[in-house]
């Protein structure tokens, strides 16, 4: 069952909701994940300790079909960090909604990871050239090639066998908040392999780096505090960030996390 959420319709909305419906939540079986099944979503992620945002995605599945997920985010850990940053949890939520849909792991157990082939050109040295000729998936200067998914392992595999495992780990952005790996020595890890490791030992981990990534950008915890989403996006993802709508997509989900939290 994929990751459903408000507009959502079909045999899996169906059978999410009469999941919640035999939980005690009060809503019709329609086969359309309206307000109604939002706010049940939500009720039960309260309930059940996760990050509550009327989203049906893996780990909120997995709790319905009681599941234990040792690894992941609670609403408390996201309300610590939100304390220890001077911001709304809704804003926490934000980033955590647009850039990983919620969830630091593939359903295998394998963090999510996204490649940037721009990235591992800039960072490839001497390599460059050579790496971009032969494997213009991997190595490019331009962004782009995302197989997406599990699949995005795949071309990590092949990076890191061409190029070397700290150029794979350093091209690829890492878990719930889809922080790049070559932020580690201004992270305070100390190798890229301590990165990768504590990505994929949970989402906390992975939440740490949030943390640490915000307090390494003032201008960027001031843009978050403010709530200026045009200024979080550019600092957070960069100048293309115009390119897919990130800001309006931020508030958008910020506002969604308000609504659900009223």
């Amino acid at each position: 069952m994929a990751l459903m959420k408000k507009g959502a319709h079909g045999l899996d909305v169906q059978a999410l909701q009469q999941r919640l419906a035999a939980l005690g939540a009060k809503l019709a079986i329609d086969g359309w994940y309206g307000d109604a099944t939002e706010t049940a979503v939500a009720d039960f992620q309260r309930r059940a300790g996760l990050v509550v945002d009327g989203i049906a995605g893996g780990k909120t599945l997995a709790a319905l079909a009681g599941q234990a997920g040792p690894r992941r985010l609670s609403e408390a850990d996201l309300q610590d960090v939100a304390t220890r940053l001077g911001v709304s949890v809704s804003v926490v939520k934000a980033i955590n909604a647009v850039e990983s849909c919620g969830s630091g792991f593939l359903p295998d157990g394998r963090p999510v990871i996204l490649l940037e082939r721009h990235v591992a050109y800039q960072r490839a040295g001497k390599q460059s050239a050579q790496l971009a000729a032969q494997y213009p998936a991997l190595c490019n200067k331009m962004r782009g090639g995302y197989a997406g998914g599990a699949a995005e392992w795949a071309r990590f595999t092949s990076l890191a066998i061409i190029g070397g495992e700290q150029l794979a780990i350093e091209s690829c952005s890492w878990g719930a908040f889809q922080i790049m790996g070559y932020h580690w020595p201004r992270l305070g890890y100390v190798s890229a392999a301590e990165w990768r490791l504590a990505m994929e030992s949970g989402e906390p981990a992975q939440l740490d780096a949030f943390v640490r990534f915000i307090l390494a950008e003032p201008a960027l915890l001031k843009a978050l505090q403010a709530k200026k989403w045009a200024d979080v996006a550019r600092l957070y993802n960069g100048p293309a960030y115009r390119e897919n709508l990130y800001d309006a997509k931020l508030q958008a989900a910020y506002e969604r996390a308000e609504r659900l939290a009223a």
